[in-house]
């Protein structure tokens, strides 16, 4: 059960607009699980539009007057089955804060791997490669309107996720997400931690690389009693990323607990949180920046970047600490 960030996020998205857009099928099939989560966006002073496309019968009515009563915040637009659902929704709303899209599964890479986060620019580039991978058929002939209705700015986030119980809820109130994002402004920031609640999303990013081996694990409470030695990386007033100051001496600093959320890897921000964070160290009077991992995927980032193997004679004490693992280091 992924963890819920709910004061967290919620400050992100009080006051804003968050459109569902689901197909009759889905919501036939998930209507107590998406009442209940639309429910609780309104709760949080979200703004909430549903769309859907259930035909007007007899029979249905019973599902018209429960959307009606169960949802009196959220704006219900029914379009007609004779319309095509996803250009109506596309092309009606002027502007919105989030668009989410529910569907029967998730997109996907060649790798079968859930598709986390992309630019308009590099759906462009993927959507032909994808082919019969991308798990909804039908957005293969959307996905260029969407791209061209987010740089219009219509729309901030895209978003496009597997119908289901808390949906929604982990989509936008939880670090990893549900399904795949689509936008263009990720613009981030960089700061130390300030507040309790950066603690908390710093330690969930840190959790999701237990498995791997490659982090020595903090608690909690180190992160605590240490949060002075943290940066945060952010988006959209979140935070998405994080490092940890470890002085050495007075010319030399080390990049500890590098950690991106999985929803933005490979979208360039452990490059903006390392290089804001030597910029950082420079200010403070360091020449010096080194770290030790044996993360390959990390070395091939510091490779790129311009670190080189660091002479360990320098830092005996720090690599006895960490026997066999790679040190690197570059200078400021």
């Amino acid at each position: 059960m992924p963890q819920l960030y709910i004061d967290e996020y919620t400050k992100t998205l009080t006051g804003k607009t968050v459109c569902i857009a689901c197909r009759a099928g889905i919501l036939w099939d998930h209507f107590s699980e998406i009442l209940a989560d639309l429910k609780f966006l309104d709760r949080q002073g979200i703004k909430t539009v549903l769309y859907h496309n259930i035909p007007n019968r007899f029979a249905n009515q019973k599902y018209f007057r429960t959307l009606e009563t169960r949802l009196p915040e959220t704006r219900i637009v029914r379009v007609s089955p004779e319309k095509d659902f996803y250009r109506f929704v596309l092309d009606h709303e002027e502007y919105v804060f989030k668009l989410i899209f529910l569907e029967r599964k998730q997109l996907i890479d060649q790798a079968g791997d859930k598709i986390n986060a992309l630019s308009t620019a590099a759906v462009r580039s993927k959507e032909k490669d994808w082919g019969d991978l991308i798990a909804n058929v039908n957005f293969r002939s959307v996905l260029d309107r969407i791209c061209t209705r987010i740089d219009q700015g219509s729309y901030d986030r895209v978003h496009i996720l597997p119908a289901g119980k808390h949906a929604i809820k982990h989509e936008l109130f939880t670090i990893e997400g549900a399904g795949t994002l689509i936008a263009n402004n990720f613009v981030e920031y960089f700061q130390p931690v300030s507040s309790d609640d950066d603690v908390r999303i710093i330690n969930g990013i840190l959790n999701l690389y237990k498995d791997q081996g490659y982090l020595i694990p903090r608690t909690q409470d180190y992160l605590l009693k240490n949060r002075s030695r943290f940066f945060v990386t952010l988006i959209d007033g979140i935070v998405v990323g994080c490092v940890e100051k470890k002085t050495i001496d007075q010319h030399t600093v080390e990049i500890g607990a590098l950690a991106i959320s999985t929803r933005f890897r490979n979208q360039r921000v452990g490059v903006f949180t390392i290089q804001a964070f030597i910029q950082a160290m420079r200010q403070q009077g360091f020449s010096r920046i080194i770290s030790l991992t044996n993360n390959p995927s990390l070395i091939k980032l510091y490779n790129r970047m311009g670190f080189c193997p660091a002479d360990t004679s320098c830092y005996a004490d720090r690599q006895m600490a960490s026997p066999g693992v790679r040190m690197f280091s570059i200078e400021v």
